[in-house]
Parts: C-alpha cells; structure tokens; sequence
C-alpha cells in the first residue's frame, strides 16, 4: 500500500473517531451540581460541610440516591430498604430497640439516626467506626446477613435489568453501565443533603423563639461543668450538631461485652468505645444508646447522675464516676430534660424533601 495513502487512511478514521467522540460528548447528559443548603445556624459556628472531590452533589445523583435509599428491592427478598430501619418521620431511626433483618434475625446495635452526616470531620461511621466513609457505609447494610442480605452482584444485577435505573445512573454518573461504586455513590450523596437545623434552640440561638425559664436552666446544667458536664461530647451554642463525632466509654458497662470502638481498629485501649450520637431529635429517636437499653430520656439523664460503672476505658470527662455520676438534683434532672427536648425538629421529620417518592 503506498505510504502516503497508508497514512491518509489512518487520520480519516483517527479524524472520523475525534467527531465521532465530540458529538457523544456533545450529547451526553450534563448533571446539574448543587451546592448544599447551609442553616443560618451552622455558619460561623462549625466547620464548612465535607463533600468529597471524587463525589460531588447533583440534583440528578442526589434523586438517584434517594430512589434507591427506598427501594425495598435492594435486600435479597425485596422486603426491606435502607429506609426500613431508618424512617424519615422517627428522624431516620426506627425506634426499636434493635434493628431487625429480613431473615427476622434481631441484631445487637440500635438503628443510628441520620442527619447532618455532610459535617461528621472525622469520617468514621457506625457506633464503631469501623467504615471511613459515607460511601463504604453503603455496603454494610446491604451485604450484611443479619440486615437485607444481599450480595453487590445481585444488586447491580437487579438495577442493570430495571427499566428506568440505567437511565437515571446515565444522567446522574455519564454511564448506563451500573456497578455498586456508583450504587454507593448515589446513596451517599442523598444522604449528606439529610439536614436537621431548625429545633427551637436553634430558633432561639437565631433570635426567633424564646426557652422558658425551665429549659434555660436545663442548658445551663448541661453546660455546668459541676452538675450535668454535657457539652464536652455533645456540642454547645457554638456546636449545634450536639455532638463531637468522636468515640467515648461512657460508664455503661464495668466489663462491656461489646467491645465497639476496639472492634474496628483491634486496640483493647479502645473496648467500650462508640460514637457520641447527637442529641438532635431525642423526642423521636428512643431508645437509646448503643444497644438501645434506655427506654427514656430519664433513664439516661440517671445513667449519667448516679449509674456510671467504672472500667479500664473509662472515659477522663466521666469525672464523677467514683461517685456514680454527676448525681443530680430531681430539679436538674427535669429542667435537664426540657432542654434536651428543645433540640427537636418538627420541621425535619415531617419535611416532605426527605418522603418517600
């Protein structure tokens, strides 16, 4: 073949494949980005929300992952979605006191409830950290046997055959080719736009509500170092997600049977450890802690005033421990439960951005 021709034909067909390149691109469907909602209440307060890089949010990623958030087809018998243990309207918890999988088999952990997850800095999710990211947080439920079961294979296979998810993965991701990475994606970002900001204390630190003389007090003893010595690891006026992210042996146990923290990382120097919840939304998450063993918000104020129990991790904030606790006055107990309840958002649980599509 003569040279020059040889070479001609090679640059038509690289030429042909350039054009061909621009108009898929050309194309190709183009996510909307969406900067998250701010409250007025987080600036200048906390720190800005963590988006990551590799996964930023869109309008179209967001839905996506809402859809499958709900979608009851992600467990191995179609019987249970994410949403199943975590329902909007009891603030993405599920108020039992352990969660229950699709093979009816009851687990050992309290459902977490979800919110303002974008502002978690540390990046370490469940009561045990044991997941560095919103994302890999995904695929615990999913594949877990004791939850729906399921395998990623099944699941990717299930989207790839429905006959709207490739569509929506094209929009949201540029490619109809589904695989759990993007499945993980999608959820994750629905879930950083889960934002409560809007309780009565938050009102009253923006000027709009007033607390009664009861529930000032009740702030008070949780800022008092010398009665509730609260705000350490559940925030303050100048941290209103209620909680410091961070893992604490709070007194439950002299010789915990559920190691938590310790688990993830294999430090003993760590057994009794789980994360702080925030204190957001107490009127609807019970019960609490951990493994749910407090049925009220009493119970747990006299967990903290006169039933800590000492052991090797014992967390330095829990000062009093010697003494069992703090060891409150019934007068603090129940102002300390006033204010509590003022950290609850009504609008949240009933905001119709987080329902069931």
């Amino acid at each position: 073949m003569n040279k020059i021709f040889k070479y001609s034909l090679v640059l038509l067909i690289a030429c042909f494949a350039c054009s061909e390149d621009d108009t898929n691109n050309t194309n190709r469907y183009v996510p909307k980005p969406v900067n998250l909602d701010i409250p007025e209440v987080f600036e200048n307060r906390i720190l800005p929300a963590v988006i990551p890089a590799n996964n930023p949010l869109t309008e179209e990623g967001i839905a996506l992952g809402k859809k499958l958030f709900f979608d009851k087809k992600l467990s191995a018998n179609n019987s249970q979605s994410c949403a199943t243990c975590h329902a909007p309207q009891k603030a993405f918890t599920n108020n039992l006191q352990f969660s229950i999988g699709i093979d009816q088999i009851e687990g050992t952990r309290n459902s977490m409830p979800l919110f303002n997850l974008a502002w978690n800095y540390d990046d370490k999710f469940f009561w045990d950290g044991r997941e560095l990211s919103l994302e890999r947080q995904v695929f615990d439920p999913i594949t877990n046997p004791i939850e729906m079961h399921n395998t990623l294979d099944n699941v990717v296979h299930y989207l790839q055959q429905d006959p709207n998810y490739p569509t929506l993965f094209e929009h949201a991701f540029g490619t109809s080719t589904i695989d759990s990475v993007l499945v993980s994606k999608a959820i994750a970002q629905f879930e950083r736009t889960i934002i409560s900001a809007n309780s009565k204390f938050d009102r009253y630190l923006l000027g709009e509500a007033t607390l009664t003389p009861q529930e000032q007090e009740g702030f008070n003893v949780f800022m008092d170092e010398n009665r509730g010595d609260c705000f350490h690891c559940h925030g303050s006026e100048n941290n209103p997600l209620w909680t410091d992210n961070k893992f604490h042996n709070n007194g439950l146990d002299a010789n915990p049977t559920d190691l938590g923290l310790s688990i993830a990382t294999g430090d003993p120097n760590d057994n009794g450890k789980f994360r702080s919840p925030s204190l957001r939304n107490l009127a609807f998450t019970a019960p609490y802690m951990h493994d749910g063993r407090f049925a009220t918000l009493e119970e747990v104020i006299n967990h903290y005033s006169e039933g800590l129990q000492n052991s090797p991790t014992i967390d330095p904030l829990m000062k009093k421990v010697a003494q069992g606790g703090v060891q409150l006055s019934t007068e603090d107990k129940e102002n300390l439960k006033q204010f509590l309840l003022t950290l609850s958002d009504f609008e949240f649980i009933n905001n119709p951005q987080y329902a069931h599509p």
